[in-house]
């Protein structure tokens, strides 16, 4: 390969490490061209899969920033899966791949700049996929949204049973009867005194009137 090209390809490498959600580091010794392309669609449009030339990866990878403990596991024919997208949907992908054959080796990989043996990817593949979270999350607030709707409607109905209540123990106390009760009797006295006033004022009236006459 041509210095230019070499340039050229780490110069790629390094700039993929940098842009992608992550990296998985695989030893593909022994798969056909085949099972590679099967792999690939089995990986989608989110992640590629490309054999690297050692010597060039660790480059981009002092280049990217990463360890040196990623350039340790560069050994053997090695392949990279650049992931693009999920992550952990990636992981999942590779390690299934991986239990149908038994040629492609997880050697570990990268996340977010921090270097994983091939027992944390395996990890990582235990993990719900983002699709998954995404729907439990989206299941999880339209439950909030669908209680918090019911409570506002139970609402009127609470409100109107509270005021019942309200109007019913307030009937039921024994003072509230009692002083409605006298009440109405303090009236009933008031207008029979302004009755007995009237009364006695007209026949005052009255007496005087007789008493001009006579003189």
């Amino acid at each position: 390969m041509a210095r230019a090209a070499k340039e050229a390809t780490v110069a790629e490498l390094t700039e993929r490490f940098k842009n992608s959600s992550g990296a998985v580091l695989t030893e593909y010794r022994g798969l056909t061209v085949a099972e590679v392309g099967e792999l690939r669609r089995t990986l989608g449009s989110d992640a590629t899969f490309s054999v690297v030339k050692n010597t060039l990866t660790k480059i981009a990878a002092t280049d990217a920033g990463l360890t040196s403990e990623f350039s340790e596991m560069l050994v053997g024919p090695s392949a990279i899966a650049f992931v693009g997208g999920d992550v952990v949907q990636a992981a999942k992908g590779l390690r299934e791949f991986a239990r149908t054959n038994p040629m492609l080796v997880i050697k570990g990989g990268v996340l977010d700049g921090k270097v994983l043996s091939p027992a944390e990817i395996s990890k990582l593949a235990d993990l719900e996929s983002r699709e998954v979270l995404l729907a439990k999350l989206a299941g999880a607030m339209k439950a909030s949204l669908a209680g918090a709707a019911a409570t506002f409607a139970a609402l009127p109905t609470q409100m109107a049973r509270l005021a019942a209540a309200l109007e019913a123990k307030r009937a039921s106390e024994p003072g509230a009867a009692a002083g409605d009760t006298a009440s109405a009797g303090d009236t009933d006295a008031a207008d029979d005194t302004a009755a007995a006033g009237d009364t006695a004022g007209e026949a005052e009236q009255a007496a005087d009137a007789a008493g001009s006459e006579t003189e």
